[in-house]
């Protein structure tokens, strides 16, 4: 099936990032569709988020409703869908191949997120959804009264222990080095968590189960063992740029994978922008405001564009 109508714009991503730049794009009158796997990305998963000014707390799913929302209310089209490559046709058009469709556009902007990064254990990929999790938001209640260790050091990490300190009788947050690396507000209220213990300089061998996961293996003694009982295997140790689509249209990218651009979001390929998390822009700060901010100046870029033809 193929959409035989060549769009102004389409934005790739339905995160903060895309869905911002289509709330901006329909302020423009620029004719867009958003093209996303999933509304909301990975942002829908943050337990709570205390920095969005003008809201004291929102869960990023609440968040992300209210932002698409506001897209499809200013007239919007959210395809969910998932793109398997950009082809550029012509100097003036590209065309976007997805699952279901195929689609053409004068303009892209890219906002594609970021994919978690695994750990590469033994057992991690056999016991993905058996215990091993990518997403406490999603599976924290499935572990009530239960015993869970997250592993990670960083922001990520932190609101995955104080999240799953909600529902479980024990939360082990494991660390491979010697101090944690998230904001002060995580780690004043994980050091006053009797349900979370802390286990410093410390790396997970693998992971080991029946059905589901029963334990994990550590890389040395803790408290005189180096396996631990645990129900739940939560993984947060970063994420990394999915880029695979830009890439195979030639978008530069830097030694680390993001896309880099321009002050106006613009990237080395004429009428491709990349806005949120997987750009080089607002110093990597990889923040819900940051990404909204760089996909309305790809938004305004793009009007800019068509308008001086």
């Amino acid at each position: 099936m193929e959409d035989k109508k060549v769009y102004d714009l389409i934005i790739i991503g339905a995160g903060p990032a895309g869905l911002t730049a289509s709330i901006y794009a329909s302020r423009y009158k620029i004719e867009h569709l958003v093209i996303g796997r999933e509304p909301g990305g990975q942002a829908n998963e943050a337990h709570k988020i205390e920095n969005w000014p003008g809201t004291i707390s929102i869960s990023g799913f609440e968040l992300l409703q209210k932002m698409r929302s506001h897209a499809e209310k200013l007239g919007a089209k959210v395809i969910l869908d998932s793109v398997s490559s950009i082809i550029k046709k012509r100097d003036d058009f590209f065309e976007i191949i997805a699952q279901s469709n195929q689609y053409q556009a004068k303009n892209i902007i890219l906002a594609l997120g970021m994919e978690y990064r695994r750990l590469g254990i033994p057992g991690e990929a056999e016991f993905k959804g058996k215990g091993v999790s990518y997403c406490p938001t999603c599976d924290a209640a499935f572990f009530k009264d239960k015993i869970v260790s997250v592993i990670g050091g960083g922001n990520a990490a932190g609101s995955a222990a104080l999240l799953l300190a909600e529902y479980a009788r024990q939360v082990y947050l494991i660390y491979r080095g010697e101090k944690l690396k998230m904001d002060p507000a995580y780690l004043d209220k994980i050091s006053t968590d009797s349900k979370i213990e802390v286990i410093y300089n410390t790396n997970v061998k693998e992971i080991k189960g029946g059905e589901v996961v029963e334990k994990i293996v550590l890389d040395r003694d803790y408290q005189g063992k180096n396996e631990l009982e645990t129900q739940g295997v939560f993984i947060e140790i970063g994420s990394e740029p999915g880029i695979e689509i830009a890439k195979q249209v030639g978008v530069d990218v830097d030694e680390k994978g993001f896309i880099i651009v321009n002050p106006d979001q613009s990237t080395n390929i004429p009428g491709i922008y990349a806005a949120g998390d997987v750009t080089t822009g607002s110093n990597k700060m990889r923040q819900i405001i940051t990404a909204a901010a760089e996909g309305a100046v790809a938004a305004g870029s793009v009007y800019k564009k068509i308008q001086t033809g």
